[in-house]
């Protein structure tokens, strides 16, 4: 799925429904792998997509609403700063929202 640029370093991922409630989804952003989820609330994260551990695929991990937990080695990652809560590297945390068309949108430094 490619990145829209749409200003101010914001990028339209596309519609929040393509990414079910309690899930996450990979996009490859400006050249970054980034994480999206939809907590249970709908409320969006969004985070690096690849554990720094062991290289593991984030968006697949299992989330509640607070962590989300690699599939491969079980490292846990805050979902609003990206540290570590299990001693592994930290995830590097993006500004998401969902704008008034209902589209995902990234902000990227």
């Amino acid at each position: 799925m490619s990145a829209g640029l749409s200003g101010g370093g914001l990028h339209v991922l596309g519609p929040v429904d393509q990414i079910p409630v309690g899930e996450g989804r990979a996009y490859g952003v400006a050249g970054e792998q980034i994480a999206v989820f939809r907590l249970r609330d709908g409320s969006l994260r969004a985070v690096s997509a690849v554990c720094p551990h062991k290289g593991g695929p984030i968006a697949d991990g299992t989330i509640d609403r607070d962590v989300v937990m690699c599939p491969l080695h079980q490292h846990a990652f805050d979902l609003e700063t990206g540290c570590s809560t299990t001693g592994a590297g930290p995830l590097r945390s993006y500004p998401v929202f969902a704008d008034g068309s209902q589209n995902v949108v990234v902000r990227l430094p």
